[in-house]
């Protein structure tokens, strides 16, 4: 008679020794069980954090009709020339609208509506203003392609309650934006740079082209 075929082991040995094998892989340099391929299991990162869409903080709500008004006349300007989309004023009012928030959030005095009107004020003198070239930039304008769609002589005051402008060395004052002081407002610096320019000027005017009340 030929050889008998050997029996399979018994069901408990069969269990020891899966459990033998498992308590092996545990026991392996660092403590991690390896795959049947002989490799770590995949590690999955955490997704990153998501990303704020806010810059920075709003700006301040006493100054808004100011800057709307300032960010208004500009992209106004641009768009008179036919030169620049309706998406792209879009997007370089929006840069602008930032840019003087940030510009004036420590500069803005309601109550003194006077104090740093020099350091607000937007200044175009054969040499452009460097808040709208930056806002400028947003859309790929450059300094060259600016200079031939805005005046060559721009200066824009923008303080609490009012917003004017003039352009050219000897034009009048217009006026974009005012408003009236919820409180009374102190006389500090009353020779502001809107003053000074008009110095020696026998007669300076002033038109209100766009007057806002509140």
């Amino acid at each position: 008679m030929g050889s008998e075929a050997p029996l399979p082991p018994p069901r408990a040995a069969v269990l020891n020794g899966g459990a033998e094998r498992a308590a092996a892989l545990r026991a392996e340099p660092g403590g991690v069980a390896r795959s049947r391929a002989g490799r770590h299991p995949p590690t999955i990162s955490p997704p990153p954090p998501a990303m704020s869409q806010r810059r920075g903080p709003p700006p301040r709500a006493d100054m808004l009709p100011e800057i709307a008004a300032a960010v208004g006349f500009v992209s106004g300007l641009l768009r008179t020339r036919g030169c620049v989309s309706e998406q792209q004023l879009q997007v370089f009012s929006g840069a602008l609208r930032e840019a003087l928030a940030e510009h004036y959030k420590h500069h803005w005095f309601p109550e003194k509506p006077f104090k740093g009107s020099g350091y607000r004020c937007i200044r175009i003198n054969h040499k452009m203003d460097p808040i709208i070239s930056k806002a400028a930039s947003q859309i790929g304008l450059s300094l060259p392609q600016l200079y031939q769609l805005l005046p060559s002589e721009l200066t824009l005051w923008v303080d609490p309650y009012e917003v004017s402008y003039r352009i050219g060395e000897d034009g009048s004052i217009c006026v974009l934006y005012e408003a009236t002081a919820a409180k009374p407002v102190s006389s500090y610096g009353m020779l502001t740079c809107k003053n000074q320019m008009m110095l020696g000027r026998s007669s300076p005017s002033k038109n209100y082209i766009m007057t806002v009340s509140s």
